[in-house]
C-alpha cells in the first residue's frame, strides 16, 4: 500500500498520445482538493467523450493545481516516444503551481522530478488523481486532434485521433506523409522510404 496521509499534497501524472502515429503527446499533472471530491473519475478510456468534457471541467474548476505538458512531433522522433512521454509528464508537473509532496505516475517508468516519485501500473484505473491527468490530457489531445484535422483533412485526425486506424493507414500511403505526423514510427517511414 501506498504510504500517505490524506492531507499529502499527491500529484497524479498520466500522458495521452504514444500510439498514435501523428501528433503531439500530451500530458497532464492532477492535485485534487480532499476537499473537494470529483465523483465518476475512471481511465479516461473507458469514459464516453461526453463524460470525460463534464469531468474535465470539474477538474479544472475542483483540482487544487493542474497543469499540461506536450512535447511535439519532432522531439519524439528526436529522443524516442518513451523519452518524449517522460518529458511531457516533467513539463506537466513543472507547471503546477503547487508543489506537491508526492508524484504518482501512471505505469512503470517514472520521469525525473525533484519530488519523491512512484510509478503504478494501472494507476489511472486505481488512484483517483491519475485518473483525472488521464482524462485531461485525452480531451486536450483529442481537442488537438480535431483542430488539426481542419489543417489536414485527408487523414481522418478527428476520427482516428491518429491512432494507426486502416483508414489513417490508407491515407498515409494514398496522400503521403504531413508534417504533424512522427517520422520515427514504423508505418510512418514506410511511406518516406516507398516515395
Amino acid at each position: 500500500m501506498l504510504n500517505m496521509q490524506i492531507s499529502e499534497l499527491v500529484a497524479g501524472v498520466d500522458e495521452v498520445g504514444r500510439g498514435p502515429l501523428a501528433g503531439a503527446v500530451v500530458a497532464a499533472a492532477v492535485i485534487l482538493n480532499p476537499e473537494k471530491p470529483i465523483i465518476g473519475l475512471a481511465d479516461s478510456k473507458v469514459l464516453s467523450e461526453k463524460r470525460r468534457l463534464i469531468l474535465a471541467d470539474e477538474i479544472r474548476e475542483q483540482a487544487l493545481a493542474w497543469a499540461l505538458g506536450r512535447a511535439e512531433v519532432e522531439e519524439i522522433d528526436a529522443i524516442n516516444i518513451l523519452q518524449a512521454s517522460l518529458l511531457a509528464m516533467q513539463r506537466a508537473v513543472a507547471q503546477l503551481g503547487v508543489t506537491p509532496q508526492l508524484v504518482l505516475v501512471d505505469g512503470n517508468k517514472c520521469p525525473i522530478l525533484p519530488y519523491p516519485t512512484q510509478a503504478i501500473v494501472q494507476g489511472d484505473k486505481t488512484v483517483p488523481a491519475i485518473s483525472a491527468a488521464s482524462i485531461l490530457a485525452k480531451v486536450v489531445r483529442d481537442q488537438e486532434m480535431v483542430e488539426l484535422d481542419k489543417q489536414y483533412p485527408l487523414y481522418g485526425l478527428a476520427q482516428h485521433k491518429g491512432y494507426p486506424t486502416k483508414a489513417h493507414l490508407l491515407a498515409l500511403q494514398q496522400h503521403g506523409v504531413s508534417p504533424i505526423h512522427r517520422r520515427s514510427f514504423a508505418p510512418v517511414k514506410a511511406c518516406l522510404t516507398s516515395v
